[in-house]
């Protein structure tokens, strides 16, 4: 199980608001410090898959990304792995991420 913080679900999140959510929870993730991270998108069809991989493709934070192992959740989440960190949080910089 991954620390808390450090895995993304976006089950409740509409795909429009995938870029806002998926950037500023990059931008936590970096800034906070940490090496990988897990995002849960589902199986289904895939349609969100394809899009966070889209965004993880060109996003300037991120080192690489897969599919995560079956014990993981397998093609219902993917594990980012991320550039070193700018910087560290400060006091009241949470992520305010959270479904509508």
């Amino acid at each position: 199980m991954n620390p808390p913080g450090q895995e993304l679900d976006l089950h409740g999140f509409r795909p429009a608001d995938l870029p806002e959510v998926v950037e500023e929870y990059l931008r936590v993730a970096v800034e906070s410090g940490w090496a990988d991270v897990r995002i849960v998108h589902g199986r289904g069809r895939q349609v969100l898959a394809r899009s966070v991989h889209a965004l993880l493709s060109r996003h300037p934070d991120v080192e690489g990304f897969s599919l995560a192992t079956e014990a993981w959740g397998g093609a219902g989440a993917t594990w980012v792995r991320l550039r070193p960190g700018k910087k560290a949080l400060g006091p009241g910089d949470a992520c305010r991420i959270t479904p509508p």
